[in-house]
């Protein structure tokens, strides 16, 4: 372990740590000389550290490979992505004979299934990559230009630099990964804080209207709403920003008044559930539609929390910080989709979990509400990694 001129910890290994498992020259070199990250918010070396280098077939316990893929058994564990908790996830590995990088995800039931994806063919391109992607997240060194722009047009410019930095690294064929990372990470700077700090994002004018399609966003009138509904941010932006009626995972109620949890079920389902099957303070709880899997969409109407009521386990869960980043959580989701079907579903296809990593993290970044402790249920959170139910 070693720390840079720029204070960040390095791992590098002896020469005579490297045999028999690394041949090529200039791979060798790169980890005895620059070596790697130790860690950042994208992937961790934990693994190189802990335990040096140690091919597939000895983490896995099948020294034959007798049930591993025969191009698996000699890559070297190195490290691996993080996941939404910030855990370890696929595994990271390295060809010592040809210094490519790729993942794979370990399956002890079923090795034989364990595939690998491309990641960076080398480790010199791979630290280039996290540096580029780091200083992207943070408007630093080569993004310092955009420190202090928000929106569309700032999106748009960071990731055609980013996207343009990984084609150059890999002679035009972008990973996956490294492609979700140009495409949807700089999402998370569609939108600065407010001025008067009433809500968590200044929505950019117009932004759902571009997206959605103008008739597709519905401005709530005074009349709509409750008494219970006092939280005049969440009021001033139903009114004037709104929200999109519909989507795949979620659908606004617009044909009458917005109700209070308790209204709803006594007017509209008086035989689900009965009032004191309902969370407390149900009064000012106002249900602005529903979500997939009888969840609905709730907002506090005395704090503005936005909160998702899952009615079979009649349990109230937190969903976003208020309804400016809801309404960033629906944009990403229907960006994402845009964005797959105009890549063929590459992202879908290829590499689901990274992308459901990649989205969830995105989402952590404006609105920190889903990073809850591990174990704990979060709606986006589960949607995303719902690789059956097509959430993504």
């Amino acid at each position: 372990m070693s720390t840079t001129d720029t204070g960040i910890e390095t791992i590098t290994l002896l020469e005579s740590a490297l045999d028999p498992y690394v041949t090529h020259a200039p791979t060798r070199r790169w980890l005895t000389g620059p070596g790697l990250p130790a860690d950042s918010g994208l992937l961790t070396f934990e693994a190189l550290r802990a335990n040096g280098l140690r091919t597939v077939a000895d983490s896995t316990g099948d020294l034959a490979g007798a049930r591993l893929p025969a191009d698996l058994c000699d890559q070297l564990v190195i490290g691996a992505l993080r996941d939404p908790a910030g855990t370890e996830a696929e595994s990271i590995l390295l060809d010592g004979a040809t210094g490519e990088v790729s993942t794979a995800c370990f399956l002890p039931d079923r090795p034989d299934l364990m595939d690998r994806l491309p990641l960076a063919p080398s480790l010199r391109t791979l630290t280039d990559f996290v540096t580029a992607t780091d200083e992207m997240a943070s408007r630093r060194g080569q993004f310092a230009p955009y420190e202090g722009r928000f929106g569309p047009k700032a999106i748009t410019g960071m990731s055609q630099q980013l996207l343009t930095l990984f084609e150059e690294g890999v002679d035009g064929e972008v990973p996956p990964f490294w492609k979700m990372a140009a495409l949807i990470r700089p999402m998370a700077l569609v939108a600065g804080p407010p001025a008067d700090a009433t809500l968590a994002l200044d929505l950019p004018a117009r932004l759902l209207d571009q997206e959605f399609g103008h008739g597709r966003v519905v401005r709530f009138e005074d009349v709509d709403f409750p008494a219970a509904l006092a939280h005049e941010p969440t009021r001033r932006f139903l009114r004037e920003t709104g929200l999109p009626e519909n989507g795949f995972l979620f659908h606004l109620d617009t044909d009458v008044p917005l109700p209070t949890l308790a209204e709803y079920y006594e007017d509209q389902r008086p035989d689900m559930l009965t009032a004191d099957q309902l969370p407390a303070g149900s009064d000012h709880l106002i249900r602005l539609g529903h979500l997939v899997e009888d969840n609905s969409l709730i907002v506090d109407g005395a704090t503005g929390a936005i909160l998702d009521w899952n009615e079979p386990d009649a349990t109230l869960h937190a969903l976003n910080t208020d309804v400016s980043t809801l309404a960033f959580t629906l944009w990403l989701l229907h960006r994402e989709r845009t964005i797959d079907e105009s890549l063929s579903h590459e992202l879908t296809e290829e590499a689901y979990d990274q992308l459901a990593t990649t989205m969830t993290q995105t989402l952590a970044t404006v609105d920190p509400t889903g990073s809850t402790p591990q174990g704990e249920w979060h709606y986006w959170t589960e949607m995303f990694q719902d690789e059956a139910g097509g959430a993504l």
